[in-house]
């Protein structure tokens, strides 16, 4: 079994509630894998009806920025917040690509 798909299914199993899409999510946060890892493995582990055609562009360019985030969100002090990031002041600020 590979790192994703067994990433993938640890978290599935520890996390019954979980959809596919959000444990896939989880499963590629931090890891730096690369985009082909994360399209094979997405049309392998999610299945089509978690997920509108329409929106797969938005839902790669999600996981291939999640994927080089740091697993933990704490260890550099922000928390993440829908394209923004919060400090511990309160102040935020918008995360450039």
């Amino acid at each position: 079994m590979k790192t994703l798909e067994l990433r993938f299914k640890t978290i599935q199993e520890n996390n019954p509630n979980y959809g596919a899409y959000i444990a896939f999510a989880n499963a590629v946060k931090g890891q730096k894998f690369n985009k082909q890892t994360i399209h094979r493995w997405f049309y392998e582990l999610v299945p089509k009806e978690d997920y509108d055609a329409e929106d797969k562009k938005d839902l790669f360019l999600h996981l291939e920025w999640l994927t080089k985030q740091p697993e933990d969100d704490k260890k550099w002090g922000g928390k993440r917040l829908c394209g923004s990031f919060k400090n511990e002041r309160g102040s935020s600020y918008q995360n450039k690509k």
